[in-house]
């Protein structure tokens, strides 16, 4: 089991989230974060003043999937927030030990 963790851009989120859902991946978390990587922020104007805007706001996505489900799932993800563009963010894949569904006590990759 992995868990497939993403940073995109906050409007592809939708896109994202469908293409999920058509390789049958059933759930997902998704956090409201901010922060910046290479392209370090940009400089806006507001009402005649300019300011530096450090963080920008982004979206986590994280999503457990099975080992046959990984290379599917990062491929949906990747062609779905791909913009070309810089700040189009990253994906990080970390294995899961153990996973418990709370309410039945399900375990492992009954949980998922």
């Amino acid at each position: 089991m992995r868990l497939i963790t993403a940073i995109i851009k906050p409007f592809k989120l939708e896109e994202v989230r469908a293409s999920i859902d058509m390789l049958g991946i059933t759930g997902m978390t998704i956090t409201e974060v901010k922060g910046f990587g290479r392209q370090k922020g940009h400089t806006e104007l507001y009402r005649g003043a300019e300011y530096d805007i450090d963080f920008l706001p982004k979206i986590k996505l994280e999503i457990a999937v099975s080992d046959d489900q990984l290379d599917d799932a990062i491929n949906a993800i990747t062609k779905s927030a791909n913009t070309g563009k810089i700040g189009d963010g990253k994906i990080f894949i970390s294995s899961l030990d153990n996973v418990i569904r709370i309410r039945t006590g399900e375990t492992d990759q009954n949980a998922i």
